[in-house]
């Protein structure tokens, strides 16, 4: 979805979860592929982008971000999209190695090749960290689950079986350009189990994804969320909904929780904050984008939701760059 225009048209699906869907992305961070001796495990410390993997050859064990053992075999993908800490290792209960300490060879831009040297029975992995384009308290992002599991979700989704073969020929084969590729596949699978968990229910549908598949709420709520930039009133927000006023207002906070003024500025000022912490964007500039008559009533706006100024992401992903 471009953001770079408060008038785009939206050309509504009829579904506005579908509808919010769309404006999701995953852009690749970094990408390994990963010849592991046994015996081996490799801790991944907590971060903020999403983690992936997928297994190419010989089977091995993931110690989940709730802390339980479970076995993966060749050709599983999973996603952590919190990026909260795990560990994969070739059997259950191995001291970890945290996957820093491990070698790593670039390969070519944002693609490396990492191993550990022994010479056991080599399981072959490819990892891969991931940013969304959504920042990190969006409903949607929040809600997912600590680990989403491809296998999990292909009866409701075939295509992720075709990604699965077309990821294990390229990263058995270890062809020319065959990293490259990976990461764009993984881009794509990542982004069909997201899908896959979305339109087969999103686990207990409550709270914010049903206030979101409300016949009446939903189509606001998607507008809001796809176009935060754009000057949303009340008043518009009702036309949206063809409700009077007043009608809208009682109808949203009784669903939603909250005001339509309020939700609208949360979403708003979250959006701002990716911008300044993800995208190093000016603080005026982010004002500006969001329609505000001076960075001054921006930043009030800001710290009223955010309980910090904007500033402190600014200067946080300034301080990013230069580490």
């Amino acid at each position: 979805m471009n953001y770079n225009s408060s008038k785009t048209v939206l050309q509504a699906s009829g579904d506005p979860l579908t509808d919010m869907l769309r404006g999701l992305r995953l852009d690749g961070v970094d990408y390994g592929r990963c010849v592991l001796g046994e015996p081996w495990a490799v801790s991944f410390p907590a971060q903020k982008a999403a983690r992936f993997h997928f297994i190419g050859q010989q089977g091995c064990w993931l110690f989940t971000p709730a802390k339980e053992w479970t076995q993966l075999s060749v050709g599983d993908a999973l996603l952590i999209p919190r990026g909260d800490e795990h560990v994969l290792a070739s059997a259950p209960g191995l001291p970890p190695v945290p996957i820093g300490r491990y070698t790593i060879e670039p390969v070519c831009e944002n693609i490396y090749d990492v191993s550990n040297g022994c010479d056991g029975c080599k399981t072959l992995l490819f990892c891969g960290s991931m940013h969304f384009n959504l920042d990190g308290s969006h409903p949607l992002l929040e809600m997912m689950p600590d680990l989403m599991q491809a296998h999990k979700l292909m009866a409701n989704a075939p295509g992720i079986q075709h990604l699965l073969d077309a990821m294990a020929g390229e990263v058995t084969m270890d062809r020319v350009g065959s990293g490259g590729i990976l990461a764009r596949l993984a881009d794509v699978l990542a982004a069909t189990i997201i899908r896959s968990w979305v339109e087969n229910g999103c686990g207990d549908a409550t709270g914010w994804i049903a206030a979101v598949r409300n016949p009446d709420v939903g189509k606001v709520l998607a507008a809001i969320h796809l176009q935060p930039e754009r000057d949303w009133t009340v008043e518009s927000l009702a036309r949206m909904m063809g409700a009077s006023r007043s009608a809208f207002a009682q109808r949203f906070a009784s669903v939603v929780g909250e005001t339509p003024a309020k939700y609208v500025l949360r979403v708003r000022m979250h959006q701002a904050r990716q911008w300044l912490s993800r995208d190093g964007m000016r603080v005026s500039a982010a004002a500006s984008r969001l329609g505000y008559d001076s960075e001054a009533s921006f930043s009030r706006a800001f710290k009223r939701v955010m309980n910090v100024a904007p500033s402190h992401f600014r200067n946080a992903a300034g301080a990013e760059e230069q580490s």
